[in-house]
């Protein structure tokens, strides 16, 4: 098959032939209908050990399945899941899988490798646990989430991810309350989707902070009531000001100590900032010593439940309640995945959609 393959951070993304054997026990194999692109595999691309296959936000159809699944079958339509779960684990039994001590795929991630996918004979990483810039991958059962048939596989690729990832942040793991008021620091793929995410929840006031012109728009467009331009404007200052002075929640979603500080000094007292974006940085930041009952959370994965939650949040987008098709800013075929990471770089999309 055919695979984008990164072969080093000095060389360039590669679409090369790959040997993909499969599926063994309790796996899948999914023929890739389209991949979104996302600064999630910037980040792990860092420090991955080539060559690696990236791309985790998938939408297919079920090719085979191995011995021991007897729930799916080939033709399904299917959203890969880069963070599956065992079911069984500590955290599992407590309701909590987004944080499943096994995550069912050690051999995937960017550390691992995959012995049945080969470079010229060497194996092959699935980055991020999925390798979806690709024509097939191949994951566990826990990590292939069947969905309705009707769904547009060229969109719905995006719920794998950052869709999952910023709705639940407001409605998982904040549990953002109706009447609130939410401001929303980063308007990329998955801070737009922490925007839907207050809007379903009820707030009140949904607050927009960036620092680009475009995503400010889209922001509104996703629900956003107000908008504040970072790159002119002293954005905490600006928020404690439509606020009121009662900022109930902060999500941030970029990764970076100074946003984070920023999503701090904006809350009231007895407020809520929810650290969303993966950050290429250690974050210090110091608090001071009279914390005013303010909480500083982490969210992973939206806090999700994802073979309940991704099918609802498809169901959700049929019927109208939540936006997708306006996230797809471009789509490009497996050839261009590097210049999808440069649009992406320079900010210049909301997501990409790489189509195999």
């Amino acid at each position: 098959m055919r695979a984008a393959v990164f072969l080093g951070t000095d060389q360039p993304i590669e679409v090369r032939d790959v040997t993909l054997d499969g599926p063994s026990d309790g796996e899948v194999l999914v023929k890739v209908a389209a991949c979104g692109v996302c600064h999630s595999d910037i980040h792990v691309m860092r420090a991955a050990q080539p060559p690696v296959i990236f791309g985790h936000e998938v939408a297919g159809t079920v090719e085979a399945v191995g011995a021991g699944i007897d729930d799916l079958k080939p033709g399904d339509h299917v959203i890969c899941a880069f963070h599956p779960s065992c079911g069984r684990c500590f955290y599992c039994v407590r309701g909590q899988p987004e944080i499943c001590d096994h995550t069912d795929y050690p051999s995937r991630t960017a550390t691992g490798s995959n012995p049945r996918l080969r470079l010229d004979g060497r194996p092959v990483r699935q980055g991020i646990g999925v390798g979806g810039f690709a024509e097939y991958t191949c994951m566990p059962r826990g990590g292939v989430v069947k969905i309705r048939d009707d769904a547009p596989l060229d969109t719905v690729g995006l719920v794998g991810c950052g869709v999952t990832t910023g709705i639940g942040a407001a409605i998982n793991t904040a549990k953002v309350k109706p009447g609130s008021t939410v401001a929303v620091i980063g308007c990329g793929g998955v801070g737009l989707n922490v925007i839907q995410g207050a809007r379903l929840a009820g707030a009140w006031r949904i607050i927009a902070v960036d620092t680009v012109p475009f995503k400010l728009e889209l922001a509104e467009q996703f629900g956003a009531t107000h908008a504040v331009n970072a790159a002119g404007e002293d954005a905490v200052a600006v928020v404690q000001r439509l606020a009121d002075g009662h900022l109930d929640y902060a999500f941030e979603a970029i990764g970076l100590r100074a946003t984070v500080r920023q999503a701090w000094d904006m809350i009231r007292p007895g407020g809520t900032v929810v650290v969303v974006g993966l950050g290429r940085e250690e974050v210090h930041i110091p608090l001071g010593g009279f914390l005013q009952e303010k909480k500083l959370i982490g969210s992973l994965y939206g806090s999700a439940s994802i073979q309940a939650d991704i099918p609802r949040l498809v169901d959700l987008f049929m019927d109208g309640r939540i936006l997708l098709h306006e996230l797809v800013s471009r789509r490009r075929p497996l050839d261009e995945v590097s210049q999808a990471f440069a649009d992406m770089e320079a900010g210049v999309v909301a997501r990409s959609m790489i189509v195999p």
